[in-house]
């Protein structure tokens, strides 16, 4: 990863490889955030630059500054600027100026915090199975006012947040052959233990022992049997504990109901909702927030052979405090998800926290409804409105959906307490979401991130976000944590 550090000394004398400085967008083209630096605004203008956001123009430097080549980030217009048009502009400068050894970034007088997120969100490279052409930037100095307490502290959060999302990220596109669900749990338990949280994970034998009906199911297919892992972090003092419970399969086919071989290899981002709990609950320690996060990665792989379950099986769920559990007529071996996630619900709600929080990659219909960019959040109407506000906020998009009636009880079967599905395809994500509500205890807020498009990124990088895992919604998942501790 990037390193970071702080700098007082003046930008303009830095002799750096990289200068990044920032413009605005004016009626008449580019608009220097920051005076010292007109003339290589300027020069940017010359070759075509405009100012707006996301684009980055490489001038050469001059005598008005000492560094070689003067990156120049567009930040849009000024009346309309937010942290996160900064937060993507100095990924775009990180991503742009790869294969240089060091830069020297204005962005973080303007926000520290953004800017810090930024370059190291979008100079992320996962090179575990090939050597990038360009390597990342090797360091950033960020200039700042002053370099005291207050700013350090600033800079160390955000640099424990970014990590966050990088932990996410290098898991979510590591090959499906490398990150099975035993593997994935090793991972897991090895980066929980290393920040010092406590680590349970529930074998194949545990969880038949149990009842654990739902994750048993979804594994049966596979030789290499599923997993749960509970990380907890439990800080002294605090008086709000909350539950993040995240889908973790670690490659879907679809089971028996097979999905169509384009598009399939994706499917290794199918376990970005587990890792992304479990690197929130890390990240939330490394911040010191004070909240009590458990963090619960149900984890399976669902592959179709002659051990596989079927459609038309009907599972047991885990039924808490040792009662049966729901039963599920199974109509689609591909509506995998709810299926682990159900019993991970169950056997967290146990614990009785204060607020419930699931996310996963779910349905295809959330990208239909929303587009690649913004998660579904469904739940209880407060505090899921809440959490889809604090998306939004943070730049992760983030939009509230119903759970209307008639679709809840679409999914009421003739033969068991539930079906996996509806065979109509209206509402495929709110179906889904209905699905997961029936295990949540009455009156404990729970919110439902539906991430399936904006978890991955299969098409061009954009803003600080390349191809492949996003680390979504690491980042909600923490701004929620800390507005819990807040109130």
């Amino acid at each position: 990863m990037t390193t970071l550090s702080l700098t007082t000394a003046d930008p303009a004398k830095a002799k750096t490889d990289v200068l990044v400085v920032a413009a605005y967008a004016g009626p008449n083209g580019p608009v220097p955030a920051d005076q010292r630096f007109a003339d290589a605004v300027s020069t940017a203008a010359l070759t075509g630059a405009s100012g707006k956001a996301g684009e980055l123009t490489l001038v050469p430097g001059d005598g008005s500054v000492a560094a070689v080549v003067v990156a120049v980030v567009g930040l849009g217009a000024e009346d309309k600027f937010i942290p996160e048009v900064l937060r993507k502009a100095a990924g775009i400068a990180s991503r742009g100026v790869a294969g240089k050894p060091s830069i020297t970034s204005t962005l973080g007088l303007i926000d520290l915090t953004a800017a810090a997120e930024g370059h190291l969100l979008g100079g992320y490279v996962f090179d575990r199975y090939k050597t990038p052409s360009k390597p990342p930037v090797e360091s950033i100095a960020l200039s700042v006012t002053k370099n005291d307490k207050a700013t350090k502290a600033t800079l160390r959060d955000a640099v424990a947040t970014a990590e966050g999302v990088l932990l996410a990220r290098d898991l979510i596109n590591t090959a499906p052959n490398d990150l099975f669900p035993q593997a994935f749990a090793e991972r897991a338990t090895a980066a929980a233990e290393a920040a010092g949280l406590s680590v349970e994970v529930f074998d194949e034998n545990q969880l038949a022992a149990q009842g654990f009906g739902g994750i048993l199911a979804v594994g049966s297919g596979s030789s290499r049997p599923p997993r749960l892992v509970r990380v907890a972090y439990s800080p002294k003092g605090a008086t709000k504990t909350v539950a993040l419970v995240g889908k973790g399969i670690t490659f879907d086919s679809g089971g028996l109901s097979i999905k169509p071989a384009q598009g399939m290899e994706n499917m290794t981002s199918d376990m970005s909702g587990a890792a992304c709990v479990v690197a929130t609950v890390i990240a939330a320690a490394a911040l010191r927030l004070p909240v009590a996060v458990t963090a619960w990665a149900a984890m399976a792989e669902n592959l179709p052979s002659g051990s596989s379950y079927r459609p038309g099986d009907v599972i047991r769920h885990y039924g808490a405090h040792g009662e049966p559990g729901k039963t599920v007529h199974v109509l689609n071996t591909d509506a995998e998800g709810r299926l682990v996630l159900a019993d991970a619900i169950v056997r967290a709600a146990e614990e009785e926290p204060d607020y419930l929080i699931e996310t996963s990659t779910l349905t295809g219909a959330q990208v239909v409804a929303l587009g690649n960019r913004t998660m579904a959040v469904m739940g209880s109407d407060d505090f899921r409105d809440r959490v889809a506000e604090l998306a939004r906020e943070v730049g992760e998009g983030g939009w509230s959906m119903p759970l209307p009636e008639e679709l809840g009880e679409s999914i009421q079967s003739q033969v068991a307490d539930l079906q996996n599905i509806n065979w109509d395809r209206v509402g495929g994500m709110l179906v889904a979401g209905h699905y997961l509500s029936n295990f949540v205890p009455d009156g404990l807020p729970w919110a439902h991130l539906d991430v399936a498009g904006p978890a991955f990124n299969s098409g061009k990088p954009y803003g600080y976000n390349g191809s492949g895992g996003t680390g979504v919604p690491v980042r909600t998942l923490l701004a929620v944590l800390a507005d819990i501790a807040a109130g």
